[in-house]
């Protein structure tokens, strides 16, 4: 029975520390320096730019507006939450005749921490139901109101 222990405790402490080694994960796509030298300013347009690098994971609400190609790093040690270690946004800006008017490369340091809004919808009166209010205003009637006004 002793000779048993040793030869568990060493596979559960090897599943131990691999349970705690970081683990990288990858979101996202976003074009490297080299794939972004094949585009040209004011020549290239949005079917070229599909064709030399790909459809973006996002693109701007309003009409002709830019694509955005978005990669995030994220690593996780442990039971601890995901700590996102890169970010890259790379964005394309179109002009009005759809030819590429700009490229920027946004990084992790470059991010603002933007505080949402929350609009919430009041649950109306408080203090109970309706019909727990109707009732309770029955004991708070007084028949001298009624003479005085």
């Amino acid at each position: 029975m002793m000779s048993f222990l040793p030869r568990l405790a060493l596979p559960v402490l090897l599943l131990v520390v691999a349970a705690c080694s970081p683990m990288p994960r990858f979101h996202g796509y976003a074009p490297d320096d080299t794939e972004l030298a094949q585009i040209e300013v004011a020549r290239d347009t949005r079917e070229s730019v599909e064709e030399k690098i790909g459809r973006p994971s996002m693109t701007g609400v309003m009409e002709g507006s830019a694509w955005y190609y978005v990669q995030s790093d994220w690593v996780q040690r442990g039971w601890r939450a995901p700590e996102e270690i890169d970010r890259q946004v790379v964005m394309i800006s179109f002009d009005g005749s759809d030819r590429v008017s700009n490229i920027e490369r946004y990084g992790l340091e470059d991010g603002e921490v933007v505080a949402l809004s929350r609009r919430v919808t009041s649950t109306g009166p408080t203090g109970g139901t309706i019909l727990r209010q109707l009732l309770s205003n029955f004991g708070q009637f007084n028949p001298a109101q009624l003479i005085n006004n």
